[in-house]
């Protein structure tokens, strides 16, 4: 039952009465039906999902992360730590691997699953040597001529004063100015939370790709109620208003392609979510790797000048 969100209770509940029955003398005709129904309402809920309902989907604890990707899409992965001035930030990770049989950059944000892996990375909320490290592997990137695929999904950028102390502010501006200003290609992929400047810092890419549940926004629908209605319970009406939906947002032209999940989000079927993102980033390497550097750079800065005109 842990493993339902709220939208999602009378699923949770045909599946339990299933669950009940499983096993019982002559009791297998209504569990085949029990189970029948519980897979048409879930086609139903999450063929109109709300943007609150898509943030909830978005933060499952069962979504597929960094590691997961990078195991089902990546062979020999090799990661590289530190950004060569503080510390290594476990929030954000990257390393050279193999995609498709071709060399890359990986990099991306890493929230943990249980305790003690969420607080070994922070939650997914880099701190300014976070940012420092991701622009030397963008460096590296740049010198070798490797594309880059930058896997986003993080609440924001740690907002701690220690963070603020050692220039957070400072560092997402540079890491978003490296990307704009990189030769190789770059594509980012929104999987799971999109949240603020600390989102952007990675996503200011050639293409960005968003997975169909995932969210991408300056603010997270609490903090954005919290500011205009002092209340973050207002939290649905929030992300109603910010836009903050795949679909809405490749109306925008702030994204440019939908990857579309299995029923009943990613979590459910991580294998094949994953699959589909692979099929989507070969196609778009493919086309990215036909222009010249220097013409997919300018293309690049003027896609990002070009947003809210």
């Amino acid at each position: 039952m842990s493993d339902f969100l709220p939208f999602e209770r009378p699923v949770a509940a045909l599946r339990a009465r299933a669950d009940e029955l499983r096993g019982a003398p002559g009791a297998a005709g209504e569990v085949r039906q029990l189970e029948e129904r519980a897979e048409r309402l879930l086609d139903h809920l999450y063929a109109d999902l709300t943007p609150w309902q898509r943030t909830q989907v978005a933060r499952h604890p069962a979504r597929p992360q960094i590691g997961d990707f990078i195991e089902g899409l990546f062979d020999d992965f090799l990661p590289l730590a530190g950004d060569r001035a503080f510390a290594d930030d476990q929030a954000l990770i990257g390393g050279l691997a193999r995609f498709q049989g071709r060399p890359v950059l990986v990099i991306g944000h890493a929230k943990g699953r249980d305790t003690q892996s969420r607080l070994r990375h922070n939650f997914g909320m880099a701190r300014p040597e976070g940012y420092r490290k991701a622009i030397r592997l963008l460096d590296l990137a740049d010198r070798f001529g490797l594309p880059v695929i930058s896997l986003v999904d993080t609440p924001g950028a740690f907002p701690g004063i220690d963070a603020e102390a050692r220039g957070q502010a400072e560092a997402i501006a540079r890491a978003t100015e490296r990307c704009l200003a990189l030769q190789s290609p770059l594509i980012a992929v929104i999987t799971g939370e999109g949240g603020s400047g600390g989102a952007v810092a990675l996503a200011a890419g050639d293409r960005v790709l968003m997975f169909e549940h995932a969210v991408y926004s300056v603010i997270s629908p609490e903090g954005c109620a919290s500011i205009l209605w002092r209340s973050a319970e207002r939290a649905s009406e929030a992300a109603e208003a910010m836009k903050i939906t795949a679909a809405d947002l490749l109306r925008l032209k702030v994204i440019d392609r939908i990857v579309y999940e299995p029923t009943g989000g990613a979590h459910r079927a991580p294998a094949l979510a994953i699959r589909r993102l692979g099929v989507a980033l070969g196609e778009e390497l493919a086309a990215l790797r036909a222009l010249p550097g220097p013409e997919r750079r300018a293309a690049r800065r003027a896609r990002f000048l070009a947003m809210g005109r």
